[in-house]
């Protein structure tokens, strides 16, 4: 679909989230930890819920959700009127998707970019907040170095 085609919602500027920004930065890419702890998989472990997480995000075709996101698509309704019906609509997170990975996120490798992508697109919707998400993290790090 080409950007002109793209329903107006779908159409944005993308301003960084500087948790993101610092894991773009700092962060470890699977590749390199694989090799690190002698790791065969080419997909990280997380991978699969990633790849949950989007599905569970824009629902199936044959749900009533996706019955509201196709009358938007085809104009029949307005962005507004899809409300809650969809968290984060299949086609939309893949523009959205799209659009990060050839603009902020560029430079990281995929399923990282990928996984980078969805959490922007999240924290843009306030589906999850940065400082929510930044102290999750801390906790992980914490519980998987705790001696």
């Amino acid at each position: 679909m080409t950007e002109a085609a793209k329903p107006e919602a779908a159409k944005t500027e993308w301003a960084p989230v500087s948790l993101l920004e610092d894991i773009k930065e700092n962060g470890r890419v699977w590749e390199d930890l694989a090799n690190q702890y002698g790791v065969t998989n080419p997909d990280p472990p997380w991978k699969t819920s990633l790849d949950g997480m989007c599905e569970a995000l824009g629902t199936t075709s044959c749900s009533p959700a996706m019955a509201v996101e196709k009358r938007w698509l085809d104009g029949s309704i307005d962005r507004a009127e899809v409300g809650g019906a969809v968290p984060l609509p299949l086609l939309e997170r893949r523009w959205e998707e799209d659009e990060l990975s050839e603009t902020l996120y560029q430079d990281v490798p995929f399923p990282e970019r990928q996984l980078l992508a969805l959490t922007h697109s999240l924290i843009k919707r306030g589906l999850v907040s940065e400082e929510d998400l930044a102290q999750r993290m801390k906790q992980i790090h914490e519980r998987l170095t705790a001696q």
